[in-house]
């Protein structure tokens, strides 16, 4: 009974190794068929990567193939670079083809340009719309950029000469990527806004529109003499001044409205004068109708100094008959006279 519980036991035992033995062999043989094509791909190409690196980039979660097709396209382009610098360029978010094509390119033109400073300029560029392809290339073509941009508000570029009248223009400004400077460096729009500056300053400082109208050549030598592409990506070929138009008058508008405010300004104090001057007659009136009052009053004193004068004894019937006779005397030559007058 023992010896036949131990030779199940044995048999169960073999029959679970061979069940495990298989398993791993059937692990293997998938890993092996999963990367067999990648790794005979690369390894036919001359850009021979190792199987174990192949599976440690399945368990870190890269592309393998991916990879691989990035090594052999630069190895067949005679640039070496290794599989663990490619993964690196993937792992921080990079874009690996691109970058590999644009090594392949500065390498063509030569330009010198290494895998480090290709990756460096690519993450610099991440989700600015530009690319370390595109850096390369206008390295090698140069790109001419529109000034003011296109699609803008803005269709022109004005400024002001001295003599008051508005010139607007339009640039051409044709650049190459400097790729000692591409990374943390300013990209196109810095280079529009300096060159839109160059050309108002240079309007600016005319003495007349004329003469750049004469000579609009005078603008981008001026512009360019300033050497508006430091602390750029780029470097400026040339700047063509594409169109140049007279705008308005501004400084006979300024002068209008200066007028215009001077005589609002005018007629406000003119206003606070006359003003001052009804206050001033209303005050006067006012004093007048005072002293009149006062007249009254002591008009209405006679006729109580009169009587004191009879109870005191001081004036007499005939002083009063005479003084009445005077008085009316006096008031027949005045209604005389008067009536002379109108006459």
């Amino acid at each position: 009974m023992n010896a036949l519980t131990l030779s199940l036991a044995l048999t169960g035992w073999k029959i679970g190794g061979a069940a495990i033995l298989g398993l791993i062999l059937l692990i293997v043989g998938f890993v092996i068929i999963s990367f067999f094509s990648i790794w005979l791909r690369a390894m036919l190409s001359g850009a021979s990567v190792a199987f174990p690196t192949l599976v440690a980039m399945r368990l870190r979660g890269v592309p393998a193939s991916l990879v691989v097709d990035a090594r052999i396209t630069s190895v067949k382009a005679g640039i070496e670079i290794s599989a663990n610098e490619i993964e690196a360029h993937y792992l921080a978010e990079g874009n690996v083809i691109q970058t590999v094509q644009a090594l392949i390119a500065a390498d063509k033109a030569n330009i010198a340009l290494d895998w480090q400073r290709a990756c460096a300029i690519d993450l610099a560029t991440k989700g600015t719309g530009k690319s370390v392809l595109e850096a390369v290339r206008t390295s090698i073509n140069p790109k001419v950029i529109e000034c003011p941009a296109s699609g803008g508000t803005r269709t022109t570029i004005d400024g002001v000469a001295k003599d008051g009248i508005q010139v607007k223009a339009r640039a051409r400004v044709t650049v190459r990527s400097n790729l000692d400077n591409y990374v943390g460096s300013a990209l196109e729009e810095t280079i529009i806004a300096r060159v839109g500056e160059g050309i108002v300053t240079t309007i600016g400082s005319a003495e007349s529109y004329k003469s750049v109208l004469e000579s609009p050549d005078s603008i981008s030598k001026t512009v360019l003499g300033r050497g508006l592409d430091v602390g750029t990506a780029f470097e400026i070929l040339s700047i063509d001044i594409a169109d140049v138009d007279v705008g308005e008058n501004i400084g006979a508008k300024l002068q209008e409205s200066q007028a215009e405010a001077d005589k609002n300004v005018a007629q406000a104090k003119a206003e606070m004068r006359r003003a001052a001057a009804v206050a001033l007659e209303q005050e006067m009136k006012a004093k007048v109708e005072e002293m009149n009052a006062k007249v009254v009053e002591a008009e209405a004193e006679v006729p109580l100094a009169l009587a004191e004068a009879f109870r005191s004894g001081n004036l007499g019937v005939m002083d009063y008959y005479r003084m009445n006779n005077i008085k009316a005397d006096t008031d027949m030559r005045d209604s005389i006279s008067k009536g002379d007058e109108n006459a």
